[in-house]
């Protein structure tokens, strides 16, 4: 059979190519302290960065809820899902970061398929930043509108792309936090630009909520701005929140938009009423404790002192992504098989997910990692 021959080429030239990918197993919660094929190793490569995943308030939440409502909703928000929680914790939401109205959405990547196809049409005008997130990406794909990249985080450059063309709407795109370099886009200047050429900006802070601004609001907050007027926020409840499920924050008009015509709002099952339960707890932590911030900025800085001390090259990132550059595939792929033999989860990331020739360890920081863990990464790191 041609096709399956075909498949069976290109598996082997992924697999000659240092790009195939396998899946590990865990055997244990997301903690700092993972088990892998029977061995305990510490985890440096989970987004669970306030360490809530395996909290045991966000448990009891999950289980409490889910003993009141049962384990699915069975119907889409606009029919029968949308319960007394999902209503709670959208208003959560809303007053958390200070938008008129959130919509929730079953996860980060039907919410960045959603707005652009939802509020965009043939004759409107789309720009990312060009190392959006591959959600952001397909959402660009599947939208009819017209698609420009702009080079990363050259706010001059997207302004020259927004008044280069006339259309009806433009939407600009961008993550807060660059999910694998760490770095944060130029909000405050990218907001300006879009207010200038009566354009709407959407802020994917997946990486950013929770973790980064004074009361861990995220990259908008860091930049001093909120989802008002021409700012839409879209945040997942799945990395710092240690839920899942995702959101769109901003002015009523536009999440009344999506509850109208958003397809992957539409027609999906509504998050399970646990899920909910636990992603409202933890935003409540947020509201009511900053330690777990305070204590992951310490990390972070412990770790990059560190590293510098031991001629580690970093990239310029301040957030809990800390990526190692290697380059090649087969150099990085090594690395992380020899930190997994020493006993440190550190995934090698390779293209597509990141352009040819950038293969990287991406080493991402929690809460509970000890300065005793760091030591010993970069240790292992060094040798």
């Amino acid at each position: 059979m041609p096709w399956r021959n075909e498949l069976q080429q290109q598996h082997s030239q992924r697999k000659s190519d240092s790009l195939w990918r396998t899946l590990t197993t865990v055997d244990s919660p997301p903690d700092r302290t993972i088990r892998v094929d029977g061995k305990n190793v510490l985890n440096f490569c989970s987004n669970n960065y306030l360490s809530l995943a395996n909290y045991p308030s966000l448990i009891a939440a999950a289980t409490d809820a889910t003993q009141k409502y049962g384990t699915s909703t069975s119907a889409s928000h606009l029919i029968a899902g949308h319960n007394t929680l999902h209503a709670n914790l959208q208003q959560t939401i809303a007053e958390f970061t200070g938008a008129e109205k959130a919509i929730l959405f079953s996860t980060g990547y039907m919410a960045n398929l959603a707005v652009p196809d939802t509020l965009l049409g043939r004759n409107d005008l789309l720009i990312q930043d060009r190392l959006n997130h591959a959600s952001i990406i397909d959402g660009g794909k599947l939208a009819t509108a017209k698609l420009r990249r702009y080079a990363h985080n050259d706010f001059a450059a997207a302004e020259k792309l927004l008044k280069a063309t006339e259309h009806d709407r433009k939407l600009l795109i961008t993550d807060g936090v660059f999910s694998m370099d760490g770095d944060v886009a130029p909000l405050a200047e990218l907001k300006a630009v879009c207010q200038q050429n009566n354009a709407l900006l959407l802020v994917d802070d997946a990486h950013g909520f929770g973790v980064i601004g004074e009361r861990g609001v995220g990259s908008l907050e860091a930049a001093g701005l909120k989802p008002t007027g021409n700012v839409l926020l879209l945040g997942t409840l799945s990395k710092a929140c240690g839920s899942f499920g995702a959101f769109v924050a901003g002015d009523a008009v536009y999440i009344d938009t999506l509850i109208q015509h958003a397809r992957p709002f539409i027609y999906t099952t509504a998050l399970p009423s646990g899920v909910v339960a636990a992603s409202t707890k933890a935003i409540k932590l947020l509201q009511t404790e900053s330690w777990r911030r305070e204590k992951l900025q310490e990390n972070i800085q412990y770790f990059r002192d560190a590293a510098q001390q031991h001629s580690l090259s970093l990239t310029d990132s301040t957030t809990p992504i800390q990526p190692i550059i290697i380059g090649d595939n087969v150099t990085a792929l090594k690395l992380s098989q020899k930190l997994l033999e020493r006993g440190f989860m550190v995934v090698a990331i390779r293209p597509p997910t990141v352009p040819a020739g950038e293969a990287r360890l991406r080493i991402t920081l929690m809460t509970d990692h000890t300065h005793a863990d760091i030591d010993r990464l970069v240790d292992a790191l060094t040798k």
